[in-house]
C-alpha cells in the first residue's frame, strides 16, 4: 500500500509551488525523487522481512520520509504484553543519503535516531502550569535508558549513484520512527495511538 501511495518513479514537479523549501538546497541538485523513496521502502521491506510471522502481542509497522534531502524508511517491531508494557525487539532502517564517506558514522547516527525516536514517542512532552514550564531536568523529563532501547537495530545504506550528491544523516532517522512505531502498536494490539507521547495509553 505504501508503494502504491508513493506512485510511479518520477521527479515531483513543483513549478506551481511558490517559494518551495528544500532544506536550503537547490532543487536542480536535490529534486524530490520518488524512485529513491520507493527504493528505501523496498530495501527495508526485503532486509527487515516485512510481513514475517511474529509472536502474539508483537506487531510490525513501517514508515518512510524524505528528510534533509535524504530518503529513509523504517520498520519497527514492537511487543506489548498483557499489562500494556511496550518493548521494541527490532528496528530496521534503510537510508539513501547519496554519496557518503564513512558508513560507520551513518550506522551510529541511525542507531541513535532509533533511541531518540522511541524516547520522544514514549515520553517527549513539555507541560505548562501557570505559564511556566513544569519540567526542569531529566529527573522530571524522562528519556529511555538502555533497558528500554531497541534490542536490535539494523541499518542498510543504499549505494549512491555516480553523481548523487551527499545529503543529511544526522536527523533523518527520527521522523519515520514514531509513525512506524504507532503502526506496529496497532498491528500488535488493534489500538490506535492518536496523541503523543504514548505515556500510559497502553496500560491496562
Amino acid at each position: 500500500m505504501l508503494l502504491e501511495l508513493i506512485g510511479s518513479p518520477r521527479i515531483v514537479n513543483l513549478s506551481s509551488v511558490k517559494d518551495p523549501w528544500n532544506y536550503g538546497e537547490p532543487y536542480e541538485s536535490y529534486p524530490i525523487d520518488t524512485a529513491r523513496l520507493r527504493k528505501v521502502v523496498e530495501l527495508v521491506a526485503e532486509k527487515g522481512e516485512w510481513g514475517r510471522s511474529v509472536p502474539k502481542g508483537h506487531g510490525l509497522g513501517v514508515a518512510v520520509h524524505r528528510s534533509f534531502v535524504s530518503y529513509i524508511a523504517t520498520i519497527v517491531e514492537v511487543a506489548v504484553d498483557d499489562k500494556g508494557k511496550l518493548t521494541v525487539p527490532r528496528v530496521d532502517t534503510a537510508i539513501d543519503c547519496g554519496t557518503y564517506v564513512n558508513p560507520e558514522r551513518i550506522h551510529s547516527q541511525i542507531e541513535g535516531a532509533a533511541i531518540m525516536g522511541l524516547s520522544l514517542a514514549k515520553y517527549g512532552e513539555i507541560s505548562f502550569k501557570d505559564g511556566k514550564v513544569q519540567q526542569s531536568n531529566f529527573d522530571d523529563f524522562p528519556v529511555i535508558r538502555i533497558d528500554e532501547s531497541p534490542a536490535i537495530t539494523n541499518v542498510y545504506i543504499v549505494p549512491p549513484g555516480a553523481d548523487t550528491p551527499p545529503s543529511g544523516v544526522g536527523e533523518p532517522g527520527v521522523p519515520p520512527f514514531a509513525p512506524a512505531l504507532i503502526n506496529a502498536i496497532f498491528a500488535a494490539t488493534g489500538k490506535r495511538i492518536r496523541a503523543l507521547p504514548i505515556g500510559k495509553q497502553l496500560e491496562i
